[in-house]
């Protein structure tokens, strides 16, 4: 037996009506409840949030009112009056305004049965009026009105006025005028019919209001003919958050933990500096801020938009990427945790070659450039490559590669499938991870989750716009959530050491070398910072810390695709600068205090390496005098790629080639392997050439490789080109232009 209409205790009260609106546009509020992104979550719908009815048109409440229902305020749910006239008309195949009130249409759209069945039958009429019979009980007069207006199904995907007048004209409900409000009224009473068929209407409803029809139907054509209905005043500003953090099952505006104005900042430094970079091949950029106390997230930036990029919906605060010398902080801290160096401590920049599974793997300085001896704050400060592959060389790639993913850096592989390349940044990491890693630094080496929302990946409107399908963020997530045991957090390095390097990072002058003494990464006041730029100018990245907050960016483009001309501090760091400024706006952050345990020492370099100056040491490792290890050894004779042309006209015992090398090494004797074979020790060796190619290793006192070169003998057999032959001197070969 089918089911009657609903009975009182069935239909809902008007709170629960309001509280259970089901809208298709979520709202994201920042942390004081400024709306900072609007997300559609039904592709089928537009329902925007429930306007009260003090907040619609006093011009729109009359014409619907003219429209769908004159004695609104009389009957008591049922117009029997209107009944009787449509009956009548019927009988006489007369067209006549139907006969539903207001309050039988808000039935039909409150009970899921009548809705369902629908249609215009006369038991279906008689459920509707028995309905709104004991609606009329329950609700108010203005609850009835105002449920309807947001209830009513207009234009096409439409339903309820806030929804059509902020897509068909741009406004809120508040704000609609006579004309718009009698178009409105019109479309009621047939919410997919013609532009003329709507004119008319509206025409006779703005006359009945004493209004003129001047111009209707070209004003309702042009509103029935745009293409993209798109809502006005709708923020837009953090769409990667959004699906991020708002819940499908959650209120239509839900708080966040974003700050708008900070927000608003970051997304306008990042598209304005990728605008002046114009020309140079990129186009993509992310930007996020964590509180360092909380681990909130203060400002989330995860694509330029799509006026720049073409990957605009990829939330490159997820995305993996090489990092590039970004990862050589963490390298000084644990070095200095092992006491194997201080801040102090004078590392080999000089050229190096170091042996791998896969070849010889030859690190080098971002400017070609070799300093020499330079203290470990300098190196770090100017970013050299040399000394931090030394660095972990001497911790191990394992050790590293421990220590990277203990501080969240998620590494898929093995310290051994790294390398040594794993110091300058091989790896690929997410910009949420590797800010987060900085704010460990920045809270003294102890470790906690980002507090992100409690939502799970793939749930909620992620699943609705069909986000993330690979799983990519699902899994970039991972381990950085917030949650209980993340406010605890857990100690991953040491405190001292962590002070060290972020006092090593805010040094102004130890990165004037590279850098300059006004580059964008000098605040007025105290921040620890560092940029990186991956393989082939792919990645630029710059990431840093105040007392208050971590900031970490990322420029480059979601293709892969090389950058021109654009480093880490011409790419990211601006932009990291004018959100550190924001951030800090009216209230300087203080300096991160020291930890026990620190010494403060006036040290000087015994070979003038540097100037004088108070430097930061672990208890026990101070040093007042700092003197090198050795002198950085490097290969004199013969260079690589040289050709020696041996003289048919000379004895061979007078054409040795002398190999020899600049430099002293810390500890015991070079030596010299050529072609995989040990052919002495010493500062030089005499050789007698053999025709051929050849490759020559200069070994450290304990036979590691330092320097590896190849050349080639040309034989006396063969004439060299006249003014091409060489002149024994000093009993070794001179090489040959080759």
């Amino acid at each position: 037996m089918a089911s009657g209409p609903a009975s009182a205790q069935d239909l809902p009260s008007f709170a629960q009506a309001r509280a259970s609106h089901p809208v298709s546009d979520l709202q994201l509020l920042d942390r004081r409840g400024e709306p900072l992104q609007t997300l559609r979550v039904d592709a089928t719908r537009r329902v925007l949030p429930w306007v009260p009815l003090e907040q619609m048109s006093p011009s729109l409440l009359r014409a619907m009112l003219l429209s769908e229902d004159q004695r609104f305020y009389e009957h008591s749910g049922v117009d029997w009056s209107a009944v009787a006239a449509s009956a009548w008309a019927n009988l006489w195949n007369t067209r006549t305004r139907g006969a539903s009130t207001v309050t039988m249409q808000l039935a039909g759209l409150l009970d899921e049965d009548l809705a369902r069945r629908g249609g215009r039958s006369l038991m279906q009429k008689l459920g509707q009026a028995w309905v709104a019979g004991r609606l009329e009980k329950r609700w108010t007069k203005a609850q009835i009105l105002e449920g309807y207006l947001n209830r009513v199904p207009l234009r096409g995907e439409l339903i309820g006025v806030p929804a059509a007048a902020q897509a068909l004209f741009g406004k809120r409900p508040a704000g609609l005028d006579a004309r718009e409000s009698a178009m409105l009224s019109a479309m009621l009473r047939g919410p997919n019919a013609s532009p003329e068929t709507i004119a008319a209407r509206a025409c006779g409803v703005l006359r009945a209001m004493a209004q003129r029809c001047d111009g209707l139907n070209d004003e309702v054509g042009a509103v029935l003919r745009r293409k993209a209905l798109t809502l006005a005043d709708a923020p837009q500003w953090a769409p990667h958050y959004a699906r991020l953090a708002l819940r499908a099952d959650g209120p239509p505006a839900q708080r966040s933990s974003l700050d708008a104005t900070w927000q608003r900042v970051a997304v306008q430094s990042l598209r304005r500096h990728l605008a002046e970079l114009s020309g140079r091949q990129v186009e993509d950029g992310a930007v996020v801020a964590l509180d360092n106390a909380s681990g909130e997230v203060r400002v989330w930036v995860g694509s330029s938009g799509s006026q720049l990029s073409e990957a605009a919906q990829v939330d490159h605060v997820l995305a993996r990427r090489q990092p590039g010398s970004t990862l050589k902080p963490f390298l000084y801290e644990l070095a200095i945790e092992r006491r194997l160096i201080t801040a102090a401590s004078l590392l080999d920049d000089s050229p190096t070659q170091v042996a791998t599974a896969a070849g010889l793997y030859l690190p080098q300085n971002y400017d070609k450039q070799y300093r020499g001896w330079i203290s470990a704050r300098a190196a770090l400060g100017n970013s050299l490559n040399v000394p931090a592959v030394r660095l972990g060389l001497m911790l191990t790639p394992e050790a590293v590669f421990e220590r990277l993913n203990a501080l969240g850096l998620q590494l898929p592989e093995t310290g051994g499938f790294y390398g040594p390349s794993l110091a300058l940044g091989s790896a690929d990491v997410t910009l949420l991870s590797l800010t987060n890693a900085y704010r460990a630094l920045a809270n003294g080496g102890r470790y906690a989750d980002v507090a992100l929302p409690g939502a799970l990946p793939g749930a909620g409107p992620r699943d609705a716009l069909k986000a993330g399908k690979d799983g990519k963020a699902s899994k970039n997530l991972k381990g950085l959530r917030g949650g209980r045991e993340a406010a605890a957090g857990r100690q991953v390095a040491d405190a001292k050491a962590s002070f060290i390097v972020g006092d090593m990072l805010a040094d102004n002058n130890a990165r004037a070398l590279t850098f300059g003494l006004s580059s964008a990464l000098a605040l007025p006041f105290p921040a620890s910072v560092k940029t990186g730029t991956s393989k082939d100018m792919r990645d630029n990245w710059c990431v840093g810390w105040s007392s208050r907050f971590t900031v970490g960016v990322w420029v480059g483009n979601s293709s892969g695709e090389a950058m021109q001309q654009v480093s880490g501090v011409s790419g990211a760091a601006p932009v990291w600068r004018e959100v550190m400024l924001a951030l800090h706006a009216g209230r300087v952050p203080g300096a991160v205090q020291p930890p026990a345990g620190l010494v403060a020492q006036d040290t000087r370099f015994d070979g003038g390496q540097e100037p004088p100056r108070r430097e930061w040491f672990v208890a026990g490792t101070e040093q007042a005098v700092i003197r090198p290890a050795g002198t950085p050894v490097a290969l004199s004779n013969p260079t690589d790629g040289a050709i020696y042309a041996l003289d048919p006209d000379i004895p061979p015992a007078a054409q040795r080639l002398r190999f020899s090398h600049e430099g002293r090494l810390a500890q015991g004797t070079a030596g010299w392997r050529l072609d995989g074979r040990l052919i002495g020790r010493g500062a030089s060796v005499d050789w007698l050439p053999m025709p051929g190619r050849h490759e020559l290793a200069l070994l450290d006192g304990r036979g590691q490789v330092l320097q590896q070169v190849r050349f080639e003998v040309r034989g006396a057999g063969l004439r060299a080109p006249s003014g091409l032959r060489t002149r024994p001197q000093a009993a070794a070969a001179r090489p040959a232009p080759g």
